[in-house]
């Protein structure tokens, strides 16, 4: 079996597609950090300055010191009640300009780039790329025919397949472990270096959450494998998986079965360690209804919840593939 690994992990690296995804891999979490940190920069000086300057000119014009002197004698209408002890401040507060309205940024914030930024877009990159990366490289033995030749050195079929998921499996988890740790570190020492406070585990819980998502990775190329291999064709296998995936969620949708059923939801569950999701329920006597109507509320989506409902339905799709390349004929 040894034997049988390095010769399919040979063959996988020197198959020029999966080269050329295992490049795009890097490069473009490369630009998307990149363009990250640049997009996140602080003003410098002097454009500091020169908003200050903006903020000064515009404090002084006779209809913004109007609007606070009306401020100032009916602060109810401008604070509302209870009125704060310090109504000056809070008037100047809430009509004068801020040097901040005119030197805009988003300032660097790792949390919400874990959540719903950068770090969450590279790992479902990164997913969709091990996924392309898993359908290439069966897709090839197929219709090149080499298969056949395979089995020649090899005829115990499902050795074969085993060998062949395996490698493509534990190549694409730990190319995407790498680039994510790297990804999430490179933006730690950003953070460190502009003093933006990163807080009491942020950065692991980056780390542990770019993790979850090389194991998403992993399962992606697998499930991309085990589907070509079933449909012995690459576009059939890519059909059924963007199918699941981007369709799979309107359709539950159009059809109305709840959205803890969507994929989509269930694999960003994974990868940030649960989730939130809105569904309808029947209101109730504690939600202001009568039994009768509709509400929305607000429910979580655990990752043991999303792992039960997946993994199952991995499991199934690749025992499905596994029997059919043991019977079928193998041309």
């Amino acid at each position: 079996m040894k034997r049988l690994l390095q010769v399919e992990l040979t063959r996988l690296l020197c198959r020029r597609a999966v080269l050329v995804i295992l490049a795009l891999a890097v490069v473009l979490p490369l630009v998307i950090g990149v363009a990250t940190t640049l997009n996140s920069r602080p003003p410098s000086d002097d454009a500091l300055a020169e908003a200050e300057a903006q903020a000064a000119a515009d404090a002084a014009q006779p209809y913004v010191q109007r609007d606070l002197r009306r401020c100032l004698n009916k602060p109810e209408n401008y604070l509302g009640r209870p009125l704060p002890d310090d109504i000056q401040a809070s008037c100047e507060d809430s009509i004068l300009p801020r040097a901040e309205w005119y030197a805009y940024w988003n300032p660097l914030d790792l949390a919400a780039e874990r959540e719903e930024g950068s770090g969450l877009a590279i790992v479902i990159l990164l997913a969709i790329l091990m996924m392309l990366a898993g359908t290439t490289f069966a897709g090839h033995d197929w219709a090149s025919g080499s298969v056949s030749n395979q089995l020649l050195f090899e005829p115990r079929r499902a050795r074969v397949w085993g060998a062949k998921g395996l490698v493509v499996s534990v190549l694409a988890g730990a190319f995407t472990f790498v680039v994510v740790s790297l990804y999430w570190l490179a933006l730690g020492l950003v953070a460190r270096s502009r003093d933006i406070p990163i807080g009491d585990g942020l950065l692991l819980d980056c780390l542990q959450s770019g993790w979850r998502g090389a194991g998403v990775a992993a399962a992606a190329a697998l499930a991309g494998y085990g589907l070509t291999m079933f449909f012995r064709s690459t576009v059939a296998a890519l059909g059924v998986l963007l199918a699941v995936s981007v369709a799979g969620g309107i359709v539950l949708a159009v059809i109305g079965i709840d959205s803890v059923w969507n994929p989509g939801l269930n694999i960003g569950a994974i990868i940030l360690d649960g989730t939130t999701y809105w569904a309808e329920v029947p209101c109730g006597d504690d939600l202001g209804g009568g039994g009768m109507e509709i509400c929305s509320v607000e429910k979580t989506l655990s990752l043991g919840r999303a792992l039960a409902f997946l993994g199952p339905v991995l499991a199934v799709a690749l025992a499905a593939s596994v029997a059919t390349f043991q019977k079928r004929d193998v041309p």
